[in-house]
């Protein structure tokens, strides 16, 4: 699997008969530096953790260029089918989808979600998640991006369920776990995953500017963690 971070929590995942997004928000993103149509072409499907502005970012546009299919909750998938989406997958909490080359299934995460529609008013786009992506080919790795979240006890139950071998982990403090939450998160919680990505930090002035709190705080188990940088596609 080939794994590409755009900075925040933007993610292109290209493996067997897929590429994948998750939460691209490129447009207004300090860190990505490319150009969206060139990374987000070939695109088959985009995976929505929740409805901020920051998540969602350039779905419909990479959407209707692409024609990739948009899967998120049902909220979040009714409200840009109302802006213009085509094709898209609707979901819920705890639920699983078959997308052919993998299945991804939506947990809890501790956060809000929302949006800002055309007459200013905010409107409430369900429960936000974390998703798990399971690859069908075996020889792919498991990944669980946590989305925006708080620590919690039953990410235990993820590791039991869904044995994630990359976990993306949000570490920049005020809207997210920070960098001690996130590391007891990671070492308590989820010790089977060999690929730890710390996100959602440097994009904005109020998060963190970098992932050195998190990696200090992983302590002796500071080699799992893989600080990427924007743009730079790695292999796991």
């Amino acid at each position: 699997m080939e794994i590409t971070w755009f900075g925040h929590s933007a993610f292109r995942l290209r493996f067997s008969g897929a590429t994948v997004l998750i939460d691209p928000f490129l447009t207004g993103n300090g860190t990505f530096k490319g150009d969206v149509a060139a990374e987000t072409a070939g695109a088959t499907h985009i995976l929505l953790s929740h409805g901020h502005s920051d998540h969602i970012g350039d779905t419909l546009k990479i959407a209707e260029a692409t024609g990739a299919k948009v899967v998120s909750n049902f909220e979040v998938c009714m409200y840009l089918a109302k802006r213009g989406l085509k094709s898209f997958d609707p979901m819920n909490t705890g639920g699983g989808t078959d997308q052919g080359a993998f299945r991804v299934t939506l947990t809890q995460a501790f956060h809000s979600s929302s949006a800002i529609d055309e007459n200013g008013v905010i409107q409430d786009l369900g429960l936000p998640n974390g998703l798990v992506i399971t690859p069908t080919d075996t020889k792919e790795p498991t990944v669980y991006h946590m989305g925006d979240t708080d620590i919690f006890s039953d990410m235990a139950l993820i590791e039991e369920l869904h044995a994630p071998k990359v976990v993306m982990v949000p570490v920049g403090d005020r809207f997210t776990m920070g960098p001690k939450s996130a590391a007891l998160a990671m070492r308590r919680f989820l010790p089977g995953a060999a690929t730890v990505v710390p996100v959602h930090y440097a994009t904005f002035p109020m998060l963190l500017p970098n992932a050195d709190g998190f990696v200090a705080a992983m302590g002796d188990q500071a080699s799992r963690v893989k600080v990427a940088t924007p743009g730079q596609p790695f292999s796991v």
